[in-house]
């Protein structure tokens, strides 16, 4: 058994802000790589609506298309109990509420203040036990936002005590815009896992400012043992400004290798498809491994 888990989000969280329309083949072939690379848990797409993240109007069609492959995790991101919905119709292991911990950003992310969404919250808990589906609450902005500036953790435990007393499976922290600290990150992260308790705790990290896998690695030292990330480190939020992309999966899984501490993930077929993910973004990806990794042997030896 692996030491830490490693969610991928890159078919999601890693594609939903690209500007180009990413056809539903490439996506069921970044999948496929994913899981070829031994990732067990993905989180596939989102059911929002077309017309705010037009990338993800084909979530129905992507879900259809890896339906079929066993022995992995599917798992969608859902805004709302409409998007649950819709999301249910489909084999899911888990589906991803997502939250925030300010005010501000919750109304420009989701529409909805955060008692508002809390309640919908509690609703789809109980839909969702009866269909046999688990969730998991994340908490966007938890270190920083980018309409009210610093997040206190007061802010951020109070909303990890409601939603575990709602019966969340899985608590989500996420440093959405990429501004935390790695003294921030173990601080927090260690009130988060006593109040938690036996629910399992995530951290998803952007790397926005080169702090990603230092960010990574205070949390691993809180005891977190779950890591939310995208191969290439594509992504970014498109409610909020600034923000770039993820904490690369393979720069995390090459930390960790080093350390031994073991992921469970094959490397050279995780550079595959962080290869194939960068080919579909039109941004400059902020994985740095990648670029390392793959030169000529004589360069890699010398």
């Amino acid at each position: 058994m692996a030491d830490v888990k490693i969610i991928e989000v890159s078919p999601r969280d890693g594609l939903q802000n690209e500007p180009n329309l990413i056809s539903t083949n490439e996506k069921e072939r970044l999948v496929k790589l994913l899981l070829e690379a031994g990732l067990k848990s993905i989180e596939v797409t989102s059911f929002v609506h077309p017309v705010k993240v037009p990338q993800m109007a084909d979530a129905s069609d992507v879900l259809e298309a890896v339906n079929d492959i066993e022995n992995w995790n599917s798992i969608a991101l859902v805004p709302n109990l409409k998007g649950y919905q819709r999301a249910r119709e489909h084999s899911l292991y888990e589906v991803n509420w997502v939250s925030s911990a300010t005010e501000t950003f919750n109304q420009k992310n989701i529409g909805l203040s955060i008692d508002e969404n809390f309640y919908q919250f509690e609703e789809l808990v109980g839909q969702a036990k009866k269909d046999g589906i688990k969730v998991c609450f994340s908490i966007a902005v938890s270190f920083g936002c980018p309409y009210e500036g610093d997040v206190s953790e007061e802010q951020v435990l109070k909303l990890v005590k409601r939603v575990k007393e709602a019966g969340a499976d899985r608590i989500g922290i996420a440093d959405t815009i990429g501004i935390a600290t790695p003294d921030q990150v173990e601080s927090l992260m260690k009130k988060v896992l006593v109040l938690a308790g036996e629910t399992p705790v995530a951290i998803h990290l952007h790397d926005t400012r080169g702090l990603g896998s230092a960010n990574a690695y205070a949390a691993y030292q809180a005891g977190v043992r779950i890591f939310e990330t995208a191969v290439s480190g594509i992504g970014g939020c498109p409610f909020a400004p600034g923000a770039a992309g993820n904490l690369a999966t393979e720069d995390l899984v090459y930390l960790f290798h080093r350390m031994n501490i073991d992921t469970g993930l094959d490397f050279e077929k995780l550079l595959d498809a962080a290869n194939y993910a960068a080919s579909l973004s039109s941004k400059n990806p902020l994985g740095r491994i990648r670029h390392v990794e793959r030169k000529p042997k004589k360069e890699r030896l010398s």
